[in-house]
């Protein structure tokens, strides 16, 4: 196993994402927002030092979109439970969306891998920038735990995730049958 630096902090933004948890749930929604940011952080670290320093691997190709994956996941579904959260709630309709998307591309992805040997399923640039928007909406959601004068800029925020989950999806369906149309 290649633990790089960047593999590294890949692994550390999933041993982040406990503290995360445990910070939502104390109602503490400084320090859960303080450790979202450090998680953003690493991520844009291990991208960086990957590149920069020649350290990308096939290890950390998987760990990299497995971290965000799993950070993003945890932070839609504890910040739509009414109970814990104090802020601004991620609407449950978005938070399945978004869940059933994203799990809907990787057994896609892993039946074209399995079944028909088809390696690259690279993400669309569309894709990126829901990430980007997911990231973005769940700060917004954490910063309304400490001042509700984001609430409607985070509910916006929100169902601009809803509308690019669904169009990627959609261009993300368009997508697989051009591919397998061209194996035909």
């Amino acid at each position: 196993m290649n633990l790089t630096i960047p593999n590294l902090l890949s692994l550390s933004r999933m041993g982040l994402i406990p503290l995360f948890v445990i910070a939502v749930i104390e109602q503490q929604p400084a320090r859960a927002l303080g450790v979202f940011v450090v998680a953003g952080i690493t991520d844009a670290l291990d991208g960086l030092i990957a590149r920069y320093f020649d350290q990308q691997s096939v290890l950390g190709a998987y760990l990299d979109p497995i971290a965000d994956k799993l950070l993003l996941t945890t932070a839609f579904v504890i910040l739509a439970v009414p109970s814990i959260h104090t802020g601004v709630l991620i609407p449950l309709w978005i938070t399945v969306l978004v869940l059933a998307r994203d799990i809907t591309i990787l057994v896609v992805s892993l039946v074209l891998q399995l079944v028909l040997s088809i390696r690259e399923f690279q993400p669309m640039k569309l894709s990126k920038v829901n990430t980007a928007v997911q990231i973005t909406s769940i700060i917004l959601v954490l910063i309304t735990g400490l001042t509700p004068a984001l609430d409607a800029v985070a509910l916006g925020s929100l169902y601009l995730v809803a509308g690019l989950t669904v169009l990627s999806g959609l261009l993300y369906i368009q997508h697989v049958n051009k591919m397998l149309a061209a194996r035909e």
